[in-house]
């Protein structure tokens, strides 16, 4: 009698396959249909339950399904109402533009662990950075994970796939210094968004929240601002409000004089004569919010004039303001727990992190602290 790699002996009409699950036959009708389990003992359970569908006419031969008809049943039935909408947004917008092309016409079954490594071997070589070949595979990892459930596949193949290695170096966190920093804000004051660059400065906010933030989240009675949206960009849809990144990205974060002044500032800069609490606090003339594209051309400008002014300054994005608020906390000595919550993480080990991305100058001036300790 056969036995199993544990030395388990296998009853009849049962296997145990290569990759180690084991696959019980039934024949009826001069065919032969399989069911596949993790154990002998489910095995059994399936064949005896295949067995009484077959002899009592309830069995449905499984259809072919391609990965494409999978893919809308999965994104409609099991994610559009669990997940926040850039997230279904990004599914949708990696799904079209790598893997539909690739896979999208294979049938589930058909599917294997060397077509899922093809699949990222060939988005290296198309230049994709490493972060978004792991979006590409989450979505194919949820995608067969419910196929495998709903028992549509025998095993999920994106787990027989490796994700590519980081090559290169990976890109540091980049802040201001604190000549930089004071550099940008003071030929930045010719802009539009000089109150916005300096809120996101103080607060350590990201653009996002900074685009979604409305006069009825700044409590002066408490001295918080209230982060409770953010601000995501739809193709075709324009600008919808979102919740905050993660559960802990809806936070409120201390409202100082200097915050709050620049903030009073901003309430009368375009001069409407009416202003709604549901209004968006940072916004263009006609109260729409303001844009990406906008937020970075004003960036781009004062870094523009920065130069023609004579000085050296490197090119920087929204993200900079946060990473700035950040180093800037830890060289005023903010305890990790405090900044962790100010900035919104969802652990502490992301703000840990930061510690570990301080300026050369801080690393230098602590060293010379403990240089007489020795």
């Amino acid at each position: 009698m056969a036995v199993d790699s544990k030395g388990k002996k296998l009853p009849a009409g049962i296997r145990q396959r290569s990759n180690g699950r084991y696959e019980g036959r039934v024949k009826y009708d001069y065919k032969s249909y399989s069911v596949y389990a993790d154990t002998i003992t489910a095995t059994k359970k399936k064949m005896r339950d295949l067995k009484y569908k077959l002899e009592h006419g309830l069995f449905v031969a499984q259809e072919k399904i391609t990965l494409d008809e999978w893919y809308k049943t999965w994104l409609e039935e099991y994610k559009k109402n669990r997940v926040k909408i850039g997230t279904y947004t990004s599914y949708e917008k990696y799904y079209h533009s790598t893997i539909q092309e690739r896979l999208g016409n294979k049938n589930l079954n058909d599917i294997r662990g060397e077509h899922i490594q093809k699949l990222y071997n060939d988005l290296v070589k198309e230049g994709y950075a490493l972060s978004s070949i792991k979006v590409v595979s989450a979505v194919l990892n949820g995608c067969f994970k419910q196929a495998e459930r709903n028992g549509l596949i025998e095993r999920n193949p994106v787990r027989l796939a490796e994700l590519p290695r980081q090559t290169g170096e990976k890109k540091g966190r980049v802040a201001m210094t604190k000549e930089q920093q004071g550099l940008f804000m003071e030929y930045a004051r010719e802009s539009y968004l000089y109150h916005f660059f300096a809120v996101m400065l103080r607060t350590g906010m990201r653009k996002g929240e900074m685009q979604g933030l409305k006069y009825s989240d700044i409590d002066k009675k408490q001295n918080v601002i209230h982060v409770r949206r953010t601000l995501k960009y739809i193709e075709g849809r324009g600008y919808i409000e979102d919740t905050p990144k993660t559960r802990t990205s809806t936070r409120d974060i201390p409202l100082t004089a200097a915050i709050l002044e620049h903030i009073e500032t901003q309430r009368k800069f375009w001069g409407f004569k009416v202003i709604k609490m549901d209004q968006y606090l940072f916004c263009n003339e006609n109260g729409d919010p303001i844009s990406r594209e906008r937020i970075q051309a004003e960036i781009d400008r004062t870094t523009k004039r920065i130069h023609e002014a004579g000085y050296e300054f490197p090119r920087i994005t929204s993200h900079v303001f946060r990473h700035t608020f950040a180093t800037r906390a830890i060289e005023a000595g903010m305890q990790p727990q405090v900044l962790k919550t100010i900035l919104g993480h969802s652990s502490l080990a992301m703000t840990m992190d930061l510690y570990s991305h301080v300026l050369p100058d801080t690393k230098a001036e602590e060293m010379e602290k403990i240089a007489n300790a020795f």
